[in-house]
């Protein structure tokens, strides 16, 4: 019983001596030589300027924050550019935001075409290009089958008149 326990052995050491070879040398020593020229470069932080705080004592002079500035003060006549009609009579869909209304149907009539638009309220108008619309001045600019083109007009915080266009699409139910 000696012999096979010691043949047993003894292989068993040649076989863990074969597993111990420089087999992976190659990858040893890459992976230790991998970052041997990469150094990190951090740089300098920013420096840091002292905070000063503001004194109120003196700020009568400074414009009010909370109220509006013109930026432009060379174009000062331009708030009349594309001021609209304040004198012209309103029409009766004025009072509605443009949002109400929906497109329900278009007309053809004498070369002229119009489209059926219904409020909230569930009245509907006979509209045509010209007409106002909405509560930001906005006149129809052309009439189609499947829309409603809108020219509005409206204020910005600095007091100036600028125009914007809208649709309304006509909606099948």
């Amino acid at each position: 019983m000696r012999s096979p326990t010691r043949a047993l052995l003894l292989t068993t050491v040649f076989l863990l001596t074969g597993c111990g070879g420089e087999e992976f040398q190659d990858l040893r020593d890459f992976v230790q030589n991998a970052g041997a020229d990469m150094r990190g470069k951090v740089e300098p932080p920013p420096d840091i300027e002292p905070y000063e705080p503001f004194t109120y004592d003196n700020a009568t002079a400074l414009p009010d924050p909370f109220k509006p500035r013109k930026q432009d003060t060379r174009n000062a006549n331009r708030a009349g550019q594309n001021q609209p009609n304040l004198d012209r009579p309103r029409e009766e869909l004025e009072d509605y935001p443009l949002e109400s209304f929906k497109v329900v149907g278009y007309l053809h009539r004498n070369k002229v075409g119009y489209a059926l638009i219904r409020s909230t309220e569930g009245k509907i108008y006979r509209v045509k290009a010209g007409n106002y619309i909405g509560q930001n001045f906005g006149q129809i600019i052309s009439v189609t089958e499947t829309e409603v083109k809108i020219k509005e007009v409206v204020q910005d915080s600095t007091g100036d008149w600028s125009e914007r266009e809208s649709s309304l699409q006509l909606v099948s139910e």
